[in-house]
């Protein structure tokens, strides 16, 4: 959906009527199931008789190309780990930080498991940079092991700061090593189970506590499949890291959602939920515990999904569907259901594991890069960030809000508004990744590539950054820059601790644009002359009090 933003003028008062009356309290309950739906999106019920204003007494951070994370008055943050540090006596943290979840340990939170996704790497920074003639193996095990995800224990001290503890039996790493089985009946690329996952952007979590990490580009490892009008395999494009130089694993391993389990260790990969770069993927529980979950494609013209579970706690079992916006449909992918699938695939898992040609025939929408997904805790509405779409002239993206006709999601129609724009004029461009606090105000961090960023259109856009938009108060509606990324990085994975007063945030590839060792852009988070690293940060001080109280 191309997006004219020049066109479009949305006011302070459009964005509050946007992001719904009412206000979100704080927890109460200390139980598991409420901890996890205070830290993500589920719908909350709200209590009419309450006032809450948010107070805000920060003005916005000014953009700039500092080499830190420059944070807006009264925030703070600190460094909780980063590519390399040990978590166990095998294991270390991976790099190129992004989605982050948090479970909870015990009754105040103070103690919990973090997940964070590893999306790719940086061959110059490791030092296995090498065309393909002459990449080793030794270059490419290295890279296999740092990208996936990492399960890390952490603690909250008396003085207010995050810690990881180490050695703990819930320090778990998954990579491109793991063989992870496939949920799924039948083989998938000739095999039960794949080795790997890779290209991990963002994700959601389950009810049932546990995470859904999505690969994403997972072509950049092992290429893509090219088929042919008879669903035959012709060609594959190449990849750029030449894993698959070494392994000849299926293109068709990659590119699913996986379900990992902090407690077990225990992974799979959900086949019923199609490949394609998915971005997330965002759980709503209905009341018999079937879940309804939302992915987008993240890629130029691709396709908005669905999933309908038939059972409690199932990914296995249920319905895959494709959005047409301009119809306002969902779009069954069900084989079985669908006449114009049965004349091109053979049967569903066909259809699943191309699930783009699929979408396609069927009547997708091509959009505009949808990446994440966030359910507004106080309406139940469906926000999908539209990055961007150059070649069509969408340079600085949008948020696209979803209203689905049913109450508890499941229905086939639903209504949509493409309600916010990026461009100069709202200071800010390309919305990537979305959260809400538990007082239900509007957070988004941005994704300017490296190689545009400070450039032309993104003249402005000095360096990624960390956004926020009031629900109440003064401030209501006004777009406040939070923080800005370090050189060359963007923030990634915002995810709330249930109080609100920590906000956990990747710091996703600084110095992406250096050129050797020896030519470095960023030098975070150690300073001086050290190799930039990706990480988390954990992000508090009064200015976050102050908004939660």
């Amino acid at each position: 959906m191309l997006v004219k933003q020049n066109k479009m003028n949305y006011s302070r008062r459009t964005f509050i009527e946007f992001l719904g009356k009412g206000s979100v309290l704080g927890v109460s309950s200390i139980a598991l199931a409420p901890l996890l739906k205070a830290c993500k999106t589920e719908p909350t019920t709200v209590d009419e008789t309450a006032e809450y204003a948010a107070k805000i007494l920060f003005e916005s951070v000014v953009p700039n190309s500092n080499d830190a994370v420059t944070l807006a008055q009264g925030f703070k943050d600190e460094v909780l780990i980063t590519f390399g540090d040990k978590i166990s006596a095998k294991d270390f943290f991976g790099t190129h930080s992004d989605y982050i979840a948090f479970i909870p340990l015990n009754e105040d939170a103070s103690e919990g498991i973090l997940w964070n996704n590893h999306e790719y790497l940086d061959p110059v920074l490791m030092g296995t940079y090498a065309p393909y003639e002459e990449k080793t193996k030794e270059q490419v095990d290295k890279e296999r092991y740092v990208v996936g995800g990492s399960f890390v224990h952490i603690k909250l001290s008396q003085n207010g700061l995050w810690s990881v503890v180490q050695d703990s039996e819930y320090n778990i790493r998954v990579n491109g090593n793991t063989e992870i089985p496939f949920l799924w009946d039948e083989k998938v690329g000739g095999t039960n189970s794949a080795i790997g996952t890779m290209g991990n952007c963002a994700g959601g979590i389950t009810p049932w506590g546990t995470i859904l990490t999505c690969e994403e580009n997972t072509d950049m490892f092992y290429g893509e499949d090219i088929y042919d009008e008879n669903g035959t395999i012709v060609d594959k494009t190449p990849s750029d890291y030449h894993w698959d130089k070494f392994y000849d694993y299926p293109t068709a391993h990659f590119g699913w959602v996986v379900e990992c389990n902090p407690k077990t260790g225990e992974n799979q990969k959900i086949v019923a939920m199609g490949k394609c770069a998915h971005e997330c993927a965002t759980v709503h529980q209905l009341e018999d515990g079937r879940v309804v979950v939302y992915s987008g494609d993240d890629s130029n013209d691709r396709c908005l999904y669905k999933y309908v579970s038939n059972k409690p706690n199932d990914l296995k079992d249920g319905t895959l569907y494709v959005a047409n916006l301009e119809e306002g449909k969902w779009i069954t992918l069900s084989y079985d259901e669908n006449e114009i699938l049965q004349q091109h695939f053979k049967n569903q898992t066909e259809v699943l594991v191309r699930l783009r040609e699929a979408a396609y025939l069927v009547g997708g929408s091509k959009l505009n890069r949808p990446e994440d997904i966030e359910i507004d805790p106080v309406t139940g509405d469906v926000l999908v960030a539209l990055t961007n779409n150059i070649p069509k002239g969408d340079y600085h993206g949008s948020i696209v809000k979803i209203i689905e006709d049913s109450t508890d999601k499941t229905g086939i129609t639903f209504k949509s508004e493409v309600f916010q724009v990026g461009g100069k004029e709202h200071g800010f461009s390309c919305p990537d990744n979305m959260a809400f606090d538990p007082k239900g105000n509007f957070w988004f961090t941005t994704d300017v590539s490296g190689s545009s960023i400070g450039k032309g259109e993104y003249e402005f856009m000095l360096s990624n950054g960390l956004f926020l938009i009031p629900r109440t108060g003064e401030k209501a509606g006004q777009i406040l820059r939070v923080a800005t990324a370090p050189r060359d990085a963007e923030l990634t994975g915002p995810y709330f601790h249930p109080s609100g007063k920590y906000l956990f945030l990747s710091v996703q590839h600084p110095g992406e644009k250096s050129k050797s060792i020896d030519e470095l852009t960023s030098h975070w988070p150690d300073g001086g002359d050290a190799i930039p690293k990706s990480g988390v940060i954990v992000i508090s001080g009064e200015s976050l009090d102050i908004l939660m109280a």
